[in-house]
């Protein structure tokens, strides 16, 4: 998509994609929190990147880390797709309409915890892949539903596979959900000025706030955080939770303040979660990790 955005815009330029398949696409039969969630599906990207094998490195914004190499940086986000969750079922049921033991499967530890939370009598089924291999588990592992992102589904054309769009306050996106992250080497001017008319400001502003909220926890994929900030003209609202991987603890909180203080605001919750017994929950899901 970006490849044809540019090819559209630029037409004499010359682009070619590189496909690189990273730790977290070989290494699919095993949880995040075991091969180590942070930069498992960008490491080698960026390793490309900074090789200058690749100018331009393509990333789906829940996949990166709150920390870049000092050398990186994401110079642009375009226009945020949907960020909600879906869900995907048999018999187009709702969340709702399931009996109790319904087996709902996700590979993601923050919509784990918030659907033990709301909906402690389901069954969470652990699971990986791509959204394709994702989808078939519904029969291959008799699921009666799977979540998954809504963007992505978008983006494969497939919404009209979807049983429920699942409201924020159901289910708080991850971090950067949704929105695509355009990552060059700093001081790459000539990239970074052929890529900048993709730019969304508003989507800039919201994805920077919620990265600021998990650069202050220190969070990536296996870590149960979850963030989600929208603009209202010159006003961001900032939502955030840490909670405990059985669901049964949640820690959640909101912020809001103009929208050029996105920064300040993100990490400002950040630390009222903290404070709220958010540090004790991330280090008890720390010390599970490294065992």
């Amino acid at each position: 998509m970006v490849a044809d955005l540019i090819r559209g815009r630029y037409p004499a330029l010359s682009v070619e994609l590189q496909i690189i398949r990273t730790k977290g696409d070989i290494m699919q039969n095993v949880a995040l929190s075991v091969i180590g969630g942070k930069g498992v599906f960008i490491k080698e990207i960026e390793e490309a990147l900074l090789r200058g094998d690749v100018d331009l490195a393509i990333h789906s914004m829940k996949d990166v880390p709150a920390e870049l190499p000092d050398k990186l940086e994401i110079a642009v986000t375009p226009l945020r797709e949907d960020p909600r969750d879906v869900l995907i079922s048999k018999g187009d049921r709702k969340l709702e309409e399931m009996p109790p033991g319904a087996k709902i499967g996700t590979g993601s530890l923050r919509r784990e915890l918030q659907l033990k939370n709301r909906f402690p009598g389901f069954e969470i089924v652990p699971m990986r892949g791509n959204l394709d291999t994702r989808i078939k588990k519904l029969n291959t592992e008799n699921l009666d539903g799977v979540i998954l992102a809504a963007a992505g589904i978008a983006r494969m054309g497939w919404s009209s596979r979807v049983s429920q769009f699942l409201p924020v306050d159901l289910l708080l996106p991850a971090v950067g959900q949704g929105v695509l992250g355009l990552e060059t080497r700093r001081g790459d001017d000539r990239c970074r000025n052929i890529i900048e008319f993709l730019n969304d400001p508003v989507t800039f502003v919201e994805a920077g706030a919620e990265r600021a909220f998990l650069g202050r926890l220190g969070g990536g994929c296996q870590l149960p955080i979850a963030g989600f900030a929208k603009k209202h003209g010159e006003r961001i609202v900032i939502e955030g939770m840490v909670g405990s991987r059985d669901g049964r603890v949640v820690i959640r909180e909101s912020s809001e303040g103009k929208a050029g203080d996105y920064q300040r605001l993100g990490s400002g919750l950040a630390e009222t979660i903290l404070l709220r017994g958010g540090d004790v929950l991330l280090a008890e899901i720390y010390q599970e990790n490294a065992l």
